[in-house]
């Protein structure tokens, strides 16, 4: 008989012992166990054999999204062949239930042909590979289940996704993003992204670096023969309630007047728009390649601009690539790709400042409108 239980400090060395009889490369430490047991957006399970550890599994979740990742998954060679893997299987999507997540992702070795035929058969499917991901340049499948037979279908391909590379350039990387996967010979670099978020940036935040304004990001798609509907929720400077600097709020004040006057010669569409829950959900079904601007607030408690792409919206969620990998040690860019969020948690947190500035971006060829 076995069971399945929430892994506790008492279990490190069984776990430890497991891990090195399991894997030969990409070995998790006693200190990662340790810390993966501690409350936090992960759970950590062990699945018992008259009292003996045989295997765990460990699930990370994504704050304020509907995905959860089954991280690691490990099984003693001895105890093969019982069920015992599905058997944690079931337990890890049982786990990501209870935190309300819809989606289950996972990555596997594609020399795992084991693996590979189970996660198959109990309905995951490949969206994605990546080459070079396991320490000895292994590829991985990236593998995706949806947990409610309601929800959305399976995405078929993963969209192109670029990480941001400086703390400051979010906005290029998602404009890349939408540019990429309109046009498959645009090429995303970190060249690109650097004179992106030279040609948009605001050149001064409230700290730091200047972030893009959507004026800035609409100018830059429309120079790279793209069409764009800039769709905002009110008139005037975005970003500049909360600089206190007159010379700073002169300076954004200034550019801010540039991009409006540049935008001007284009065929751009630019909407003061009050972007409703019903106006944003019309707006996001219609077009198939947005930038929104959000708060990270729901993903990492952060208070801070962000730009995200928006890669698909159906009935009940929005699909978001999210360009600043940097949330947590244990996360990959499965947890950051194409990530389901519910449009009613989305519309919530797609806002900044106090005065709640909205903005949607709608990229497309510019044919098309």
């Amino acid at each position: 008989m076995s069971s399945i239980r929430a892994a506790t400090e008492g279990d490190l060395n069984a776990l430890e012992a497991l891990e090195n009889r399991c894997f030969s490369g990409d070995k998790l430490s006693r200190r990662s166990f340790k810390s993966l047991i501690k409350p936090g957006a992960h759970s950590v399970s062990v699945i018992l054999v008259n009292d003996h550890i045989a295997g765990y599994s460990i699930v990370l979740f994504r704050t304020g999204t509907s995905l959860a990742r089954l991280y690691s998954i490990a099984l003693d060679p001895d105890f093969r062949g019982r069920g015992l893997a599905q058997a944690l299987l079931a337990d890890a999507e049982h786990q990501a239930r209870t935190r309300h997540c819809l989606f289950v992702r996972l990555e596997v070795r594609n020399d795992n042909p084991a693996a590979i035929a189970l996660y198959k058969k109990l309905d995951y499917h490949v969206f994605d590979d990546i080459d070079d991901y396991y320490e000895d340049g292994c590829t991985a499948l990236r593998f995706e289940k949806r947990l409610h037979p309601e929800t959305s279908p399976i995405v078929g391909k993963a969209p192109a996704y670029y990480r941001q590379t400086t703390e400051f350039s979010c906005g290029p990387a998602a404009l890349m993003m939408a540019m990429a996967n309109i046009n498959t010979d645009y090429a995303m670099t970190r060249r690109e992204e650097l004179q992106l978020w030279r040609e948009a940036t605001t050149i001064f935040m409230t700290t730091g670096h200047g972030g893009c304004s959507p004026h800035g990001l609409a100018l830059s798609a429309l120079r790279r023969g793209f069409g764009v509907n800039l769709y905002i929720n009110r008139s005037g400077t975005p970003f500049i309630d909360s600089v206190r600097s007159t010379e700073k709020r002169e300076v954004i004040e200034l550019v801010h007047q540039d991009f409006t006057e540049q935008l001007s010669h284009f065929p751009a569409n630019i909407e003061i728009n009050p972007l409703g829950p019903n106006q944003f959900r019309e707006i996001l079904e219609r077009h198939d390649n947005v930038l929104a601007l959000i708060s990270t607030w729901a993903l990492n408690r952060n208070r801070a601009p962000h730009w995200v792409y928006v890669s698909k919206t159906d009935e009940h969620f929005v699909y978001i690539s999210d360009p600043d990998t940097n949330d947590s040690r244990w996360q990959s860019e499965t947890d950051f790709m194409h990530v389901p969020i519910s449009i009613e948690a989305f519309t919530a947190m797609a806002s900044f400042g106090r005065n709640r500035l909205r903005c949607l971006i709608a990229i497309h060829p510019a044919s098309t409108e």
